[in-house]
């Protein structure tokens, strides 16, 4: 089985036991997702190719973080994460990329991601669900970070955090790629579990 193959099947059950313990049928969780029920089926049944933005909806209406829904069993009580032996969740038409390198457990989970932009490419986030903050340190060159419309440029050395339930961008700027560490703050909850 190819990793891909793997990865999905993982998907798919993680997925399909959120949803069961949540006691959301599929029509109610497409409903509040935003997805069709023939993608949330096809999901369940580890078909088709979910993207970034349909793992984050499915992930917020399920009240957990999008590494929960990517993550096999823990293998021990350290964890190391290679950047190499992680697919892109999400790739640019001009080559940037984000990685969710892992998701640290506990009542109120943090998702770690790498992102690298490419100058003028962007990535437009929708909101997340009520709680969720989030941290961007620029390792090297530079973005601008729209927050409600408002935009924030963001230099090597320099960290910024906001709250992640508002309307969202990461763009690149400059002539060089910008490479940043993100975490993502989950809201402590029942569910929010990694």
């Amino acid at each position: 089985m190819t990793e891909t193959a793997s990865a999905l099947r993982t998907v798919a059950h993680n997925v399909r036991a959120a949803r069961v313990r949540a006691g959301l049928s599929l029509e109610e969780m497409g409903r509040r997702a935003q997805v069709s029920k023939g993608a949330l089926v096809a999901l369940e049944k580890a078909q088709g190719n979910p993207n970034l933005a349909t793992l984050v909806r499915i992930a917020d209406t399920l009240g957990i973080s999008v590494s929960a829904l990517m993550q096999g069993p823990h293998e021990g009580r350290v964890r190391i994460v290679d950047a190499s032996s992680v697919a892109p969740l999400w790739t640019g038409g001009q080559g940037s990329e984000a990685r969710l390198m892992l998701t640290t457990s506990g009542p109120a989970p943090v998702e770690v991601w790498r992102w690298r932009l490419e100058p003028d490419e962007e990535y437009p986030s929708h909101p997340h669900q009520a709680g969720v903050v989030e941290t961007i340190s620029v390792v090297s060159g530079r973005m601008i970070l729209v927050v409600d419309g408002s935009e924030h440029t963001l230099a090597v050395g320099q960290t910024a955090t906001f709250d992640g339930d508002t309307a969202h961008t990461y763009r690149g700027s400059g002539t060089e790629p910008c490479d940043l560490i993100m975490t993502v703050h989950l809201p402590p909850g029942p569910t929010a579990t990694a």
